[in-house]
């Protein structure tokens, strides 16, 4: 089944369930009024929820409503966790290489994850605000939201606590990375709120697709209305949904409703760490790789980041071309003085 939160009803929104074709929704506030209220009652009322799929499939809900990605929040507006791995070694390798650093040989046997800011997201349509000095960049990520997750699971028994699957725009302020890092503490002004796909959806949805905890199709992304990456998701992704979301566990427990994301999709392409769709390859899942790539060719980079105006897209399709999570569309504004 597919599920949508809108905006409407308070901090944490309505939920609905949507249509396989995203075009109608029906609330279910005599079920959950919430995301947050379904994922903690999840065994009691998934059976009620996928009921509800069934009849609005069917035409059998006639009070059911069209479906507007622009009326959505994310679909959790607000989490108890979010933790962002970075499961694609390429991007790693390809940021290491651009400025001559090797990677780690740790970061291949252990992820390596970030915990981001999970007060407030943004919606799938909002606007990113900041300012252009900070360097602003998009990633686009799979992520999951989990059930509730024992300290110390395994990787096999953590695919298990994976309820939805979804997209992120994990929003980065290049500029600001630097200066935090080298302060030892990691990120924080660096990683503003991101922004998640209007539509998230229980894995059995994604068929053949998810597979061995990971999704293999390929991850869209349109900057300024002109294609800019399809990297798939399933290829080079060096730890799969389960070992991050071990790796998020192996101290802590995590409550229903934490979020993990893959980190940003990337693709080697032969013996090259990337290539532009306009010369032929896979492109790109953020403008900073662009930059690494146009670094290690030239010298220098040649891709600005992000301005204001700027806007920034990105969906995924099934094999038969439908949308399955909807689209982020988010567009870049200054600060309102």
């Amino acid at each position: 089944m597919k599920l949508a939160t809108l905006k409407s009803g308070g901090r944490d929104g309505t939920l609905v369930v949507v249509s396989r074709d995203l075009s109608r929704c029906h609330p279910v506030g005599a079920i959950a009024r919430t995301l947050q209220e379904a994922l903690d009652r999840w065994d009691e009322v998934r059976d009620d929820l996928a009921l509800v799929a069934e009849l609005l499939e069917r035409g059998a809900l006639k009070d059911a409503r069209p479906f507007d990605p622009a009326a959505c929040h994310s679909p959790l507006p607000r989490a108890y966790q979010w933790a962002d791995g970075s499961a694609y070694l390429n991007h790693v390798e390809l940021v290491r290489k651009a400025r001559g650093a090797e990677v780690p040989a740790s970061f291949y046997d252990d992820p390596l994850m970030y915990q981001g800011g999970s007060d407030s997201f943004i919606g799938p349509c909002d606007d990113i605000v900041a300012d252009e000095s900070w360097g602003i960049d998009f990633e686009a990520e799979v992520a999951v939201i989990t059930g509730d997750v024992p300290m110390g699971i395994d990787p096999k028994a953590a695919l298990e606590t994976i309820r939805l699957v979804l997209l992120v725009n994990d929003v980065t302020l290049r500029n600001l990375v630097p200066g935090e890092l080298a302060k030892g503490f990691g990120f924080f002004q660096s990683k503003p709120a991101s922004s998640f796909s209007p539509v998230a959806v229980t894995p059995d949805e994604l068929g053949e697709a998810w597979r061995d905890g990971k999704l293999h199709l390929p991850l869209e992304v349109q900057y300024n209305g002109r294609p800019f990456g399809r990297p798939n998701a399933g290829v080079d992704m060096t730890f799969d949904f389960g070992r991050l979301i071990a790796h998020a566990a192996k101290t802590r427990e995590m409550e229903a409703g934490s979020i993990v994301g893959s980190g940003t999709v990337s693709n080697k392409q032969g013996g090259l760490y990337g290539s532009k769709i306009e010369n032929g390859g896979v492109g790109y899942c953020c403008i900073a790789e662009v930059r690494m790539y146009e670094t290690i060719e030239s010298g220098a980079p040649q891709t600005p980041f992000m301005r204001h105006g700027d806007t920034v897209e990105i969906a995924m399709h099934d094999a038969s071309g439908a949308s399955i999570f909807g689209s982020i569309r988010n567009r870049v504004r200054g600060l309102e003085k």
